[in-house]
C-alpha cells in the first residue's frame, strides 16, 4: 500500500532493534522506493529501538517536524 502514502515520511530505525526488525523497515524502504514516494531515512548505527527517545534523535524528528510543516515552501 506504499502508492497510497501521500504527504512527508520519516523513517527512523535503530541497528539493533529487537522489538521491530530493521529488516522490517528495508522492506518498507523498497516499497516506498518502487512507489516512486520521497522520505527521509535516519538509520542509527549500534542503537536499539526508541532512536526518537536519543538526544539526536530527537533534535532530527524536531527538525523534520519544522521542515514539515512549520516552514513555508
Amino acid at each position: 500500500d506504499a502508492h497510497k502514502l501521500q504527504g512527508k515520511l520519516l523513517l527512523m530505525v535503530g541497528e539493533l532493534d529487537n522489538n521491530v526488525d530493521p529488516a522490517s523497515t528495508l522492506q518498507v524502504v523498497d516499497a516506498l522506493i518502487k512507489a516512486d514516494k520521497d522520505f527521509e531515512l535516519l538509520d542509527m548505527p549500534g542503537m536499539g529501538h526508541g532512536v526518537a527517545r536519543t538526544p539526536y534523535g530527537a533534535r532530527r524528528l524536531l527538525d523534520f517536524f519544522t521542515k514539515a510543516f512549520l516552514e513555508k515552501p
